[in-house]
């Protein structure tokens, strides 16, 4: 840690502190309560993603303020601000959707823009919500800076009261806001009344902090901690514990070491790190949407590693972490039985680690493991030796459907249940697939396809949380299967196939298919067609009319879908690392 005074010859914040020319920009400082010290002091930037949106979010101001005694302990100065993010949670099942993937890009923006506009020196970055993890990591190996992360924790576990006139599967288990979103399906389809359905929303998510299960934001919790840019066991205490304090302040304390050691993003995100990212992604049967952050996150430093790379991972990986939606466990309960260091301990074991990756403390990844003394409980991290199923817990497919790939969950589906083979029943969008739903006008065995839901289509990408989980809430998540060019929430269960590309507005197959046609998908194979020969399909193509109109024709969703890039790249907005002519800590 640093100690005394610094030399910021080299250092970003010199433009704003050093030398005669500049005392205007001293006095703002001074105006603030800084003193001579802390002005010549490294300056860190400690951005969170707070606000009262959701309880995802809630928490975040509350450890920043441990960062920040953690940054001061260390020798340095910092500097807190907030950036915005949209809570799937909330926006999703309605337009407010269109408005999360492109969330990520203006996270990771705006902390790029507040990085650069004020020469901070390091960054500590904290997030609660879906994308908000991607965004801040973007930013931080966008920018190549001293980085850590630190997720604000998942929310506890909710329980229905003793006596509740609920239905007996929601009163034992534990519940999530997954459950509320099929419970919804229940109540639709009459065996769900509007008292349970009422007792249920009071008490499903009872603390702050993100959903519980190993959705997009606990995915991306781990896949923080895999990827380095996070300390060890750092994302797994619930937001309410008081613990969390304590990895808040070290997580500060850490960012001053990666200055003195000149350690930055981009040491610590690497292929291999990447790669070890998507294997615990597979192995904890994590959200479909890491297949879109990790290639985002890898273009930022210049990295090819796109869909395709990420699946080759997914399907060699044993799943063996037994978390919800395909699973029994929230995430309080991984942390419970070690976290994610003892799920990396079990990848070590089949040699499926990259053990020389650096990590935010300063040491390796073998070197961290080589500390952690517990081991798998087996039963909610399972020996690698006897995993749930032996390949990982999202599978990538690939066919005449989706020549750039598409991406499914099938933790907890059993081999046979993980081939479908069905007529299609086509849908423009998710308004109508969700109304369908809700009246019942589909069939026990069809292959729903819902289309114009891609990044640039939507516009937006948005997940279909709402219609899955009606399918599930009415019994149906196992008797049908669908497939769209939009995503799929986390929390998402059944055959639901994702981040099929190309997508509909760009003409891709999925834009050709029509009612009838016979669409097989087998994750087994990793394979999604469509019973239509080449010429069938250049007919339909030469015959296609053009993308759908969309009412978005200015704004900032307008301008996400004219910038946006391919899925199986990440869906990102500018031209990443491979094209950037300085690296902004040198400048």
């Amino acid at each position: 840690m640093l100690k005394g005074k610094t030399d910021k010859s080299k250092l970003p914040s010199r433009h704003v502190t050093e030398g005669p020319a500049r005392a205007p920009h001293r006095s703002y400082y001074y105006a603030m309560g800084l003193g001579e010290e802390q002005i010549h002091q490294p300056f860190v930037g400690v951005a969170t993603c707070w606000n009262e949106a959701a309880p995802c979010n809630i928490s975040l101001s509350r450890q920043a303020q441990a960062v920040k005694l953690g940054v001061k302990s260390g020798g340095g100065t910092p500097r807190e601000f907030t950036t915005i993010t949209v809570t799937d949670g909330i926006a999703m099942g309605h337009e407010g959707m269109r408005s999360s993937l492109a969330s990520r890009e203006a996270i990771a923006d705006t902390v790029e823009l507040t990085m650069r506009g004020h020469c901070y020196d390091a960054l500590v970055g904290l997030a609660g919500c879906d994308k908000s993890l991607p965004g801040m990591m973007m930013a931080m190996i966008r920018l190549n800076t001293p980085s850590v992360f630190l997720y604000g924790g998942s929310i506890l576990p909710g329980k229905v009261p003793a006596g509740a006139d609920v239905p007996d599967d929601f009163a034992s288990r534990d519940l999530t806001v997954q459950d509320m979103f099929e419970a919804v399906g229940r109540h639709q389809n009459g065996t769900l009344s509007d008292a349970a359905l009422e007792i249920l929303e009071r008490v499903a998510c009872p603390s702050a902090g993100a959903c519980g299960g190993q959705f997009t934001a606990n995915t991306m919790a781990c896949v923080s901690e895999a990827i380095g840019l996070a300390l060890f066991n750092s994302s797994g205490a619930p937001a309410p514990y008081e613990s969390r304090d304590q990895y808040a302040q070290a997580s500060g304390q850490a960012v001053m070491t990666l200055i003195e050691k000149n350690i930055r993003a981009r040491d610590i995100v690497t292929r291999q790190s990447l790669e070890n990212a998507a294997r615990v992604v597979a192995c904890t049967g994590g959200s479909t949407n890491a297949g879109l952050h990790l290639p985002a996150m890898a273009h930022e430093a210049g990295i090819d590693f796109d869909l395709g790379d990420v699946c080759e991972i997914f399907r060699d990986t044993p799943y063996f972490v037994d978390l919800k939606p395909g699973g029994q466990f929230v995430a309080k309960d991984l942390y419970d039985a070690g976290g994610l260091p003892v799920v990396m301990k079990e990848l070590r074991k089949a040699g499926l680690v990259h053990e020389d990756c650096m990590t935010a403390s300063g040491y390796s990844v073998g070197e961290e493991l080589d500390k952690i003394d517990r081991v798998a409980d087996g039963r909610v991290i399972h020996s690698i030796d006897a995993p749930l199923t032996k390949t990982g817990g999202v599978v990538g497919l690939k066919g005449n459907v989706a020549p750039e790939g598409a991406i499914v969950k099938v933790a907890g589906m059993s081999a046979e249940e993980q081939v479908f083979t069905g007529p299609a029943r086509v849908f423009e969008c998710e308004e109508d697939a969700f109304e369908a739903v809700k009246a019942r006008k589909y069939e026990p065995g069809e292959v729903l396809v819902i289309r114009n839901e891609g990044p640039a289509g939507g516009p937006g990408m948005r997940e279909m949380l709402s219609t899955t989980a009606a399918l599930s809430g009415q019994g149906m998540g196992k008797k049908v299967a669908l497939i769209t060019d939009g995503r799929f929430s986390g929390a998402t269960r059944g055959f639901c196939v994702g981040h099929v590309g190309p997508e509909a507005a760009q003409g891709g197959p999925i834009a050709l298919l029509q009612d009838g046609d016979v669409i097989t998908i087998d994750a087994v194979r990793g394979s999604i067609s469509v019973d239509l020969t080449e010429a069938q399909l250049a007919e339909r193509k030469a015959a296609w009319s053009g993308p759908r109109e969309t009412i978005y024709a200015s704004g900032a969703v307008w301008k996400f879908a004219r910038l946006v890039g391919p899925t199986r790249l990440g869906a990102v907005t500018h031209p990443g690392g491979k094209a950037e002519k300085h690296i902004y800590m040198d400048l």
